[in-house]
């Protein structure tokens, strides 16, 4: 049974506006789970909303994947720190530079969030890296990018769970592994190409798990939730 002192599913909040959003929220405990920011979420409301989700007790994974030059990322993860969020992360692929500064800029901050490198989308596979020219399966890209971003002072990253396993033993158990892909038992896969249940990927290793339309789309995402819980 998952600790609750310690909530390791991240809700993704997927939705197009505010009002959606905290209706959802409001039926949530933070002690049960943490709550993910993307980037449409986060273009159409903004700070503001990220504010209004502290207030209501949650942990904020600030999930806008900030790839870019390295001064412009490192501003940007200020930013986030200032912003008082739990998470914040980075594209591993903007190289070794441009994680160092964030790296940097998160220790000068008084808050410190995590700070996560983003290795292959998991909705990626085999074909679809090797439309952008590589040339290997995605499991080996991601050890690779992993590798860099430990280097580079990273906190960990958000891989597929079937990476997960493989990714503890090369870089050790501190090193910090959220994984999005995960499906209860008779969910639907939708988007995602590798996939794992929770129970699965926890057992794997992973340290947190990012669940979206499985419980935000539920009718009783309350209940959707604690019956993940029960699974793992």
């Amino acid at each position: 049974m998952m600790q609750v002192q310690e909530p390791r599913i991240i809700i993704a909040l997927d939705f197009k506006d505010e009002a959606s959003t905290l209706v959802l929220v409001d039926q949530l405990k933070p002690e049960l789970c943490r709550l993910k920011v993307g980037k449409e979420l986060f273009v159409r409301c903004g700070p503001s909303l990220v504010k209004k989700l502290h207030n209501r007790g949650f942990d904020v994974f600030l999930d806008l994947k900030f790839h870019d030059i390295p001064n412009t990322v490192a501003a940007a993860c200020q930013a986030a720190a200032d912003m008082g969020v739990w998470m914040v992360n980075v594209h591993a692929s903007g190289g070794r530079k441009m994680m160092e500064f964030a790296r940097e800029a998160i220790e000068k901050s008084a808050h410190k969030p995590l700070l996560i490198g983003v290795t292959v989308l998991t909705s990626l596979s085999r074909q679809d890296i090797a439309e952008i020219g590589l040339n290997i399966e995605p499991a080996d890209q991601v050890s690779r990018l992993a590798k860099l971003a430990k280097d580079s002072g990273l906190d960990g990253v958000v891989c597929s769970p079937l990476e997960v396993s493989d990714l503890k033993q090369q870089l050790g158990q501190e090193f910090c592994l959220v994984t999005p892909g995960v499906r209860p038992v008779g969910a639907a896969i939708g988007d995602q190409q590798r996939v794992m249940t929770p129970a699965e990927a926890l057992s794997a290793g992973s340290d947190y798990l990012v669940i979206g339309r499985p419980i935000t789309a539920n009718s009783d995402p309350i209940q959707a939730l604690n019956d993940i819980i029960a699974q793992c």
